[in-house]
């Protein structure tokens, strides 16, 4: 969408930084101290977690690394390529296993993800930029979910046109049963599949594919606002704060070629195509193969040379 290119919203890092900074000082705010607690549970409980891999079953991990993996398409496909940058369209099947994988992840509904998503990308790094990354790693990374909204997300987000979102019904039904959903794919299907099918404890199954997998999930999304905005380097933008990081990219499955994707946010691969790795891009790739997906976007290469050349850091 045109509206959600990084150059209609980013300042230079410096200049947003300064405003940020200065901003944040005059605006204090409330700490959600339900969320710390929460957090701070569901950490400890993934802690705990690997002790027990050394006695789960094989299968067992095995599955938990499968609902990882359909919990990282229900975001990076769905949530954030799909419904937030309507970079591809998508059958109504592919639409319903999407909503059902981002369930599992919860990380708010669709709708919810995307007004956040959205907002970030038109204003990012400053005060109306939800994980705003000039405010430290910690913020950008966990913290922001620890405090109120700052009042310029609440603002300048109200701005923005979101009735796309509610005009697919499937994002309206995924909102209405949010919560049911939520504890049927993020807890009870990963937990009763291992007991049920091939004999493993429910105290395993809870911890290793519900537990540690939904924490592992949330802090590898985390790690796009917070690492993939401040370390890395910036071949096609250098005036934006997000970066190329490879260390995200092998962990979010593809969402760490972070620079090009603010850069081209329109682009369904969120990557310049060639010899990468993105997986997620090979998955919405196979779903067109299989007649779901439809109108692909691409930044056309020569669009990409230009930028590289024009606002660039030349370091590839």
């Amino acid at each position: 969408m045109d509206e959600m290119l990084a150059t209609d919203a980013v300042q230079s890092p410096l200049e947003s930084k300064a405003e940020s900074s200065e901003g944040s000082a005059r605006y204090r705010q409330q700490i959600v101290w339900r969320n710390v607690v929460l957090m701070t549970l569901l950490h400890i409980g993934a802690v705990y977690s690997l002790s027990l891999i050394p006695k789960a079953q094989l299968l067992t991990l095995i599955w938990a690394y499968l609902c990882f993996l359909m919990t990282a398409l229900g975001v990076t496909a769905g949530a954030h390529r799909l419904w937030s940058h309507r970079s591809y369209k998508a059958k109504l099947p592919l639409r319903m296993f999407l909503a059902a994988a981002n369930s599992m992840a919860f990380q708010n509904d669709i709708f919810e993800w995307c007004r956040d998503h959205r907002v970030h990308h038109k204003y990012s790094e400053t005060d109306a930029d939800p994980h705003n990354a000039c405010r430290g790693f910690f913020f950008s990374h966990i913290g922001w979910l620890f405090v109120r909204k700052h009042r310029d997300v609440i603002e300048k987000g109200r701005k923005l046109d979101f009735t796309d979102l509610l005009d697919d019904p499937v994002v309206r039904f995924q909102r209405k049963y949010y919560k049911s959903s939520v504890v049927l794919m993020c807890f009870v299907i990963p937990t009763l599949v291992p007991w049920y099918i091939w004999g493993e404890s429910l105290w395993n199954s809870y911890f290793l594919a519900s537990i540690l997998r939904y924490t592992i999930s949330l802090n590898v999304t985390w790690l796009v606002n917070s690492a993939a905005h401040m370390y890395g380097n910036r071949p096609y933008d250098k005036y934006i704060s997000p970066r190329q990081n490879a260390f995200v990219t092998l962990g979010a499955i593809g969402e760490g070629f972070h620079n090009y994707h603010h850069t081209f946010p329109f682009d369904y691969s969120a990557s310049e195509l060639g010899l990468k790795f993105n997986p997620t891009t090979w998955f919405i790739d196979f779903m067109f193969w299989l007649g779901l997906v439809t109108d692909r976007k691409q930044a056309p290469k020569e669009m990409i040379l230009a930028r590289k050349e024009r606002t660039g850091d030349g370091s590839a």
